[in-house]
C-alpha cells in the first residue's frame, strides 16, 4: 500500500535545515513515517561570526533528498519522483540580507551570534517588549548602528526557511511562527504600531520583511527551477508556509493549544509554552513568539544545548575504539545515558557548563565549556554523565523559573530531540528540572522534519490545527518527576547559578 501511495505521488515530504543535520522525512496520510534520511553539516565561526555557507546548504539539501529517494527505492522498490505536498523548516532568527537582484549581501548571521546587544537594548526600549539578540530585527538594526555598507543596498531580509522556500516556489512568505522570530506579531501580522516606530531605513520596515501566512494557507507550488535545486522531484507539489524549528517542535509534540508546552533539545535548547493571556512584564529571559496558527507563546531560548554533551560522548566512543571495541554513536549514548541513572541525585557535586557560544539568558556574550569539581566531589562516570545531562537543562531551568513567576500554568509538557531517544533518561532528568510530568511522543526523535511534514499534510483541511493533531496523534509516554531527583537537581542548579561567576572569569581569562 505504501509503495502505491509513493508511486502515485500522494506522500508528503518535510525537510528541516537543523543546526547539525539537514533531514528529510516522508509521511503518509495518517502522518506515519515512510522513510527518513539526512545530511550532516555544521556552522562555522568565520571572522567572529557563526555562519553557514549557503552553497554548502544547497549541496546538503540535494544530498538529503537523494538519500531519501535511495531509502525509498531500497525499502519500497519504487522511485521517489513526486510528492503531494512539501514543507520547509529551518533554524529561526538570524540575518539573511539580499539586494533587489536577490544577491546575498553578507554571510548568513545565525541565531547563535550575540553581537547585537546595543541594537536589542534600543529596540526593547523603543517597542516596550523584549527583543532578543538573535531576532532578525536586532541583527538588522545592529547593521544600521554599525553603518555597514550593505545596508544601502538592502532590499529585503528573511530567515533560512524563507530563503529556501522562495527559491523553490518564487514566493517570499513565512509562516507566522517563523515570522514572529523576525519581528513582533500582533494578531495575524507584524505589529503595525511597532513597525511605524522604526524609521531607520529609507522605506517602511514592512517592505523589507516577508509576507506572513498562517498554517494551512497556500504558500505556492514547487517550480521547475525549484525542483532542479532538489534534484529528484518533479515540479507541482503544493507547499505549506515555511516554518521555524520552534513551530515544528510544537507540532511534533502536539503542543499548539493554550496550557501546553514543549522542550526542543538540539544544538540549542528551548521551551515553548502556549499562553492563555499576555505576560504581565517584559523579561530578558523570555520572548514572545507564536504557534503556526498565531497563538502567543512564551519562549525560553538557550543558545547552548546538547553539543557539549555530544563532544563528551564522542570522546568516550573514541576511547572504546582505542581499546579495540566497535561502538556506534547510538550505542555510546545509550551506555553513557544509562550509566547516568546510577549517579547521585545532585551529580555528586560535579558541575558542567555547555557554553560553546554566548548565552543571553545568563548575560554571557561568549562561551567557555567548563567541567568543574571540588576535591571532595564524587568523581565517577555516573556522576559525570548526570552532571553533563543536568548541564543541558541548567540555563533553561533559570528561564523557566522566570516564567513561573508570571503565574503561567501548564497542563502538559512534551519533549523532543535526539537526546530523548534513549528511553527514560533525559526525559526523567528534564522532569526533575521542570518539576513537572514530561511526555515524549513516539514521533519525538523525528523532530522538526516530521513536524513540517505534518504542516504540509494539514494543507486543505478545515478543522483547527489543534483538532487536526488531536485526532491523529498517538499517546505520549509521560514520566513523573522523581522526588529525590527534584531535590538533587535543585541543589545542582543552585551551585550552577553561583558557578556562573566561574564562567564569566573564564571568558575574561581565556
Amino acid at each position: 500500500m505504501s509503495s502505491g501511495l509513493i508511486a502515485d505521488g500522494r506522500a508528503t515530504l518535510g525537510i528541516e535545515l537543523g543546526s547539525t543535520r539537514i533531514k528529510a522525512c516522508l509521511i503518509d496520510d495518517d502522518l506515519a513515517v515512510l522513510a527518513t534520511a539526512s545530511h550532516e553539516w555544521q556552522n562555522e565561526l568565520v571572522d567572529a561570526v557563526w555562519t553557514y555557507d549557503l552553497d554548502d546548504m544547497w549541496v546538503g539539501l540535494k544530498a538529503a533528498v537523494a538519500a531519501l529517494a535511495a531509502e525509498v527505492q531500497a525499502r519500497y522498490e519504487v522511485p521517489l519522483t513526486r510528492v503531494k505536498s512539501l514543507g520547509l523548516s529551518a533554524m529561526m532568527h538570524g540575518y539573511l540580507a539580499f539586494d533587489s537582484d536577490g544577491t546575498q549581501l553578507v554571510p548568513f548571521r545565525t541565531w547563535r551570534n550575540t553581537s547585537t546587544g546595543e541594537a536589542a537594548a534600543q529596540l526593547s526600549e523603543l517597542f516596550g517588549v523584549n527583543i532578543p539578540l538573535r531576532w532578525s530585527i536586532a541583527h538588522l538594526h545592529q547593521a544600521v548602528l554599525n553603518d555597514e555598507p550593505h545596508v544601502a543596498k538592502l532590499a529585503y531580509i528573511t530567515t533560512l526557511a524563507g530563503y529556501v522556500h522562495e527559491r523553490l516556489t518564487g514566493r517570499r512568505v513565512l509562516g507566522i511562527g517563523d515570522a514572529s522570530g523576525m519581528f513582533p506579531i500582533a494578531g495575524t501580522d507584524y505589529d503595525a504600531a511597532m513597525l511605524a516606530k522604526y524609521t531607520h531605513l529609507p522605506k517602511p520596515l514592512k517592505t523589507y520583511l516577508p509576507e506572513v501566512l498562517l498554517a494551512g494557507a497556500d504558500a505556492g507550488h514547487l517550480t521547475e527551477a525549484g525542483a532542479a535545486l532538489l534534484g529528484t522531484l518533479q515540479p507541482g507539489a503544493a507547499l505549506c508556509p515555511p516554518e521555524g524549528d520552534a513551530g515544528t517542535g510544537m507540532v511534533a509534540t502536539n503542543a499548539v493549544a493554550p496550557r501546553t508546552g514543549n522542550v526542543s533539545a538540539g544544538t540549542s535548547i528551548f521551551a515553548m509554552v502556549v499562553l492563555e493571556r499576555p505576560l504581565q512584564h517584559a523579561h530578558h529571559e523570555l520572548d514572545v513568539v507564536t504557534t503556526p496558527t498565531g497563538d502567543p507563546v512564551a519562549m525560553v531560548h538557550c543558545n547552548n544545548g546538547a553539543s557539549e554533551l555530544a563532544e563528551w560522548a564522542g570522546m568516550f566512543q573514541r576511547f572504546a575504539e582505542v581499546a579495540g571495541l566497535t561502538l556506534s554513536a547510538d550505542a555510546a549514548y545509550d551506555a553513557l545515558f544509562t550509566e547516568a541513572l546510577a549517579g547521585e541525585a545532585d551529580a555528586g557535586g560535579l558541575l558542567a557548563y555547555n557554553y560553546l557560544a554566548g548565552e543571553p539568558v545568563t548575560g554571557l556574550v561568549e562561551g567557555r565549556p567548563l567541567f568543574v569539581r571540588t576535591p571532595d566531589s564524587r568523581f565517577t562516570l555516573a556522576n559525570l554523565m548526570r552532571a553533563q545531562l543536568y548541564g543541558v537543562f541548567g540555563t533553561l531551568s533559570l528561564g523557566m523559573q522566570v516564567l513561573a513567576s508570571e503565574g503561567v500554568a501548564l497542563d502538559r509538557m512534551y519533549a523532543h530531540g535526539g537526546m530523548f531517544r534513549t528511553a527514560g533518561v533525559a526525559q526523567r532528568f528534564l522532569a526533575a528540572a521542570l518539576d513537572a510530568p514530561v511526555g515524549v511522543a513516539s514521533s519525538a526523535s523525528e523532530g522538526g522534519a516530521w513536524g513540517i511534514a505534518v504542516l504540509a499534510a494539514y494543507l486543505g483541511h478545515d478543522e483547527s490545527l489543534a483538532d487536526f493533531l488531536d485526532e491523529r496523534f498517538g499517546e505520549a509516554d509521560f514520566t513523573e518527576p522523581d522526588a529525590a531527583d527534584v531535590v538533587g537537581y535543585a541543589s545542582y542548579l543552585e551551585t550552577y547559578r553561583r558557578g556562573l561567576a566561574i564562567e564569566r572569569a573564564a571568558i575574561e581569562a581565556l
